[in-house]
């Protein structure tokens, strides 16, 4: 039996298709799905787990029509605003990082996150990640330009897998990670941190995910997935 895991990485998907099942416009599910998350961090807390990273916004989704990317970086600069003045996170010491090519994002989303990571960065009994502008292929790009320019300047000798870690900017390795919404897929999420990670998919979209949910994971994770890792 393995023990409860400490570290769970999450895919939100399925937010436009639970608003179109639902007759409502598709802003109306990533509205749900914001929502959603703070009952996520609450519940993870109850049920041991240190960590959360979460696959928010990826890269390609700029892509996605310029009023829907809009009404996404309102929600996310207003959840860094109000997270910033949450005294859940400063009364269980949460520390809140953003992870991805942070430059990508709107000025006014960068400066409330920036407050945000700079006012928790000292805490250390929980971990929160929000993977936004990320993605999995380009964080390791960006971790072997820096590893050469280190090079360059005689920092290091070679890069091997323990030392290439230091490059990248979430060094955790989630024990779990769970997808709504049916798909079977990683979709560039976190490729080197999740070689050994156990997958769940889910077929409920993200905004019908409960606590039953989470604990029937984490259930099945400590029960009956067997841990091998190679051996």
């Amino acid at each position: 039996m393995n023990e409860g895991p400490k570290h769970i990485a999450f895919i939100f998907d399925g937010n436009r298709r639970w608003a179109r099942a639902k007759g409502m416009p598709p802003w109306e599910g990533h509205r749900v799905g914001f929502k959603k998350v703070e009952d996520l961090l609450k519940w993870s807390r109850d049920l041991g787990v240190k960590e959360i990273s979460m696959y928010c916004f990826s890269i390609q989704n700029f892509e996605r029509p310029p009023e829907e990317v809009k009404f996404l970086m309102d929600m996310f600069e207003k959840v860094a605003k109000d997270s910033l003045k949450n005294k859940e996170i400063h009364k269980n010491e949460v520390r809140v990082r953003f992870i991805g090519r942070f430059d990508m994002l709107p000025e006014r989303v960068q400066k409330p996150a920036k407050e945000l990571m700079d006012a928790t960065k000292n805490y250390n009994n929980y971990f929160v990640n929000f993977c936004m502008a990320y993605g999995g292929r380009e964080e390791i790009v960006d971790g072997i330009n820096k590893a050469i320019r280190d090079a360059k300047e005689g920092k290091i000798n070679d890069v091997n897998e323990k030392n290439f870690k230091d490059y990248l900017q979430l060094k955790d390795e989630p024990e779990i990670v769970i997808r709504t919404s049916g798909e079977h897929r990683i979709s560039n999420f976190l490729p080197w941190q999740t070689i050994y990670s156990e997958l769940f998919f889910l077929d409920k979209h993200w905004p019908d995910f409960s606590k039953e949910d989470l604990v029937n994971v984490i259930d099945e994770f400590k029960e009956k997935r067997n841990r091998r890792f190679g051996k």
